[in-house]
């Protein structure tokens, strides 16, 4: 049968919980993209540095590894985050030192969800994602956190048995261009 596998924390707290400094800007960066929790935030933070630390050890050549298996390995980090569009093609491992954790935030589903204009607000463009209004490849998406690659951006869209699909919905954001085509009558 085997053992139940042992469930890890995919975060780690800061070392300094009360430092007011980074309290301010965490809590600024979750009022910016809508997450509820810091956990939620840190384990963003964790996959940034846990990339930063493959880039690092990939600079530095170990003497038990071969030119060879290092350089596919780079090849390999490289294709993963070109895929979420966090390096570009011709970059090099040095960009992925260079990433911060506002770039990993806008890849998140529910930063797209709002930037495409499907929910007025990024809290309900969580609130979309988690009550199953939104697909991604014709399949239903219920973490707000998910990664969005490049291919999939263009399949987002609201689910059609969704009371959202209907664009007169009074909820759902209306296009910037009927914003602007709107005029103000004066007397």
């Amino acid at each position: 049968m085997g053992d139940i596998k042992k469930i890890r924390k995919k975060y780690s707290k800061p070392e300094h919980p009360w430092r007011i400094s980074r309290i301010e800007e965490e809590n600024k960066i979750c009022k910016e993209f809508g997450i509820p929790k810091k956990t939620e935030l840190w384990k963003t933070v964790s996959k940034l540095e846990s990339y930063k630390n493959q880039a690092k050890s990939l600079v530095t050549v170990d003497r038990g590894q071969t030119e060879e298996k290092n350089q596919k390995q780079k090849n390999l980090l490289l294709q993963k985050l070109k895929k979420y569009n966090l390096v570009k093609d011709d970059d090099t491992i040095d960009a992925i030192l260079s990433l911060t954790l506002t770039d990993l935030l806008n890849r998140r589903l529910q930063t797209i969800v709002f930037k495409k204009g499907y929910a007025k607000t990024m809290k309900q463009a969580r609130q979309m994602i988690t009550h199953r209004h939104i697909l991604v490849n014709n399949r239903i998406l219920t973490s707000p956190s998910y990664l969005v690659k490049v291919e999939e951006e263009n399949s987002i869209e609201i689910s059609p048995k969704s009371p959202f699909y209907s664009t007169d919905h009074p909820e759902r954001a209306k296009e910037s261009s009927k914003r602007k085509t709107k005029k103000v009558k004066t007397r």
